[in-house]
């Protein structure tokens, strides 16, 4: 009689990969929902269960630590300069960090796709800074513009700008520290160079 996965991690990889995806894509929208609507507290909720599910079901949680720790960084980073420079103004604010909690929360949530999901940029970092450059400052574009989460001074420009210059750094640096920057540990997660 054959065993019945658990998790999501003791299925098909392409299956736990989509799982991965859609999950961390349903807790970017109850964050920028939450903090849109003063109620930040269930974005970080639903961080927190995003995390502990994918912990829970990692194959590579010693990487996948090593990587949440590198995104709370970057979080801080990232965000506390955009917070302090009045590039961004953030919605519910508080509890305050050098950023708002509920985006440091998020960045490392994101981290959790590191390992999974966003694996095959790995061994791409041009590819994965070039996705990030775009991709970043939409993600707060639509934060901003979809649902209030924060707001871009006049003009949005600089902020881009900046955002997509961090983050274009930031995803190829969370994705070596999720390989351990070796060949090895990405072959161990299964991403072929």
């Amino acid at each position: 009689m054959a065993a019945i996965p658990t998790c999501p991690g003791c299925w098909r990889p392409e299956v736990a990969s989509w799982a991965n995806l859609f999950g961390y894509q349903a807790t970017w929208f109850a964050v920028a929902w939450s903090a849109g609507h003063g109620r930040a507290w269930i974005g970080m909720l639903a961080c927190i269960a995003f995390i502990g599910v994918q912990w829970r079901c990692s194959h590579a949680r010693r990487a996948d630590a090593r990587v949440v720790l590198a995104a709370l960084a970057c979080g801080l980073l990232v965000d506390g300069i955009a917070a302090r420079t009045g590039l961004l103004a953030y919605a519910s604010a508080f509890p305050a960090l050098p950023a708002p909690a509920w985006i440091v929360l998020l960045w490392c949530a994101f981290a959790m796709t590191m390992n999974h999901s966003m694996a095959w940029f790995a061994p791409r970092p041009w590819l994965a800074a070039a996705f990030a450059a775009v991709g970043g400052p939409l993600a707060y574009l639509g934060a901003a513009r979809g649902f209030g989460a924060l707001a871009f001074h006049d003009p949005a420009w600089p902020a881009l700008l900046y955002l997509g210059s961090a983050w274009a750094i930031a995803l190829p640096l969370l994705l070596r520290a999720a390989s351990g920057g070796s060949r090895a540990a990405r072959a161990a997660i299964g991403v072929r160079a």
